[in-house]
This record gives structure tokens, C-alpha cells and sequence, in this order.
């Protein structure tokens, strides 16, 4: 089960568009699962469009989180604003998990389900880890690279070694 689990069944869709927010243990729960110090807000505002078994959804999620810088360590609040747009379409059994397939850029994601329900909150969660920055850099990353021997990424890239046989020629 998702730790942010909204079942919607296509056959019950309103004209209104779904207001999901998660409550506090849900939060802490996406927090524990994306490595986040922690997620502090999490909202998306979903209009779901049938026809026949297949729902169209667009919307935005937001979020506020805090994560850690990836050289420093240091907590970083962070607001996260994405647009979500995804196809839920029945599993008619022919899916093929391996099967390569061609995607334009402007193609939505298409989430196969089962039964007489499909997880929006699941993917709203999972939309919201796509847009996490996972190199993201805070102030004290520069500090941090030094007292690591790093002074840039020149001095630290896969050439570093290369020049440092130049020099010694």
C-alpha cells in the first residue's frame, strides 16, 4: 500500500477537479521513502477526464520539502511546483514490461490498472519524487568541497588525473 493512497474509480468521476493533500503521517511516511529530511506540505489539485476506461489527469502538485545539499549535508528547504499529466488506462493483460517503445515529448505517462480502481495519490507521490533534485547544492557546498581536498570540478573531473601525469612529465 502507498504511503499517500487516493483509490479513485473511474465509473464515480465528478466535473470537479480532486483536491488531494497529505496529513501529517503521510508526509512523514513519503519523507522516510525519498530520503527527504522531510516533506511539509504536500497538495495537488487533479482535474480527471473518462472515456471509457481509459481517465485523463491534469493538474500541479505542491510541495515544500527539506532535503540534504548532496556535498554539505546541510537541510535545504525546497518548493517544488510540477505539473502533473498522466493516462490511466485498464490492463487489457497484452502490457509487455520489457517492450521498448517510442515516446514524444509532449506523450503522457500511462499508468495501466486493474479492477474498478486506479491510484491517483500513488502517482502524485511518485511525481513528486520525479521532481526532486537529487544533486542539489546549498551554499556550504563549495566550503565543504574544500575541506575535502575538491577545489573545483576541474580539479576533481575524469581529467583531473590525466593533467596530474602532464604536470609530472
Amino acid at each position: 500500500m502507498s504511503e499517500f493512497s487516493r483509490m479513485i474509480d473511474p465509473r464515480l468521476l465528478t466535473a470537479a477537479p480532486l483536491h488531494l493533500v497529505a496529513n501529517a503521517e503521510e508526509c512523514t511516511a513519503l519523507a522516510k521513502r525519498f530520503a527527504l529530511v522531510s516533506v511539509d506540505r504536500l497538495e495537488a489539485m487533479v482535474s480527471l477526464e473518462a472515456d471509457g476506461a481509459v481517465v485523463k489527469a491534469d493538474g500541479r502538485l505542491k510541495a515544500v520539502i527539506v532535503q540534504s545539499c548532496a556535498v554539505s549535508g546541510e537541510e535545504l528547504p525546497v518548493a517544488i511546483d510540477a505539473p502533473i499529466a498522466l493516462r490511466f488506462v485498464r490492463d487489457d493483460g497484452q502490457h509487455r514490461p520489457n517492450e521498448e517503445i517510442e515516446l514524444e515529448a509532449n506523450d503522457l505517462d500511462e499508468i495501466a490498472y486493474s479492477g474498478g480502481q486506479f491510484d491517483l495519490g500513488e502517482e502524485v507521490a511518485q511525481t513528486l519524487a520525479l521532481a526532486i533534485d537529487p544533486y542539489l547544492t546549498g551554499p556550504k557546498a563549495d566550503e565543504a568541497r574544500k575541506k575535502a581536498g575538491i577545489a573545483d570540478e576541474s580539479a576533481s573531473g575524469p581529467f583531473a588525473a590525466l593533467a596530474a601525469l602532464k604536470k609530472d612529465s
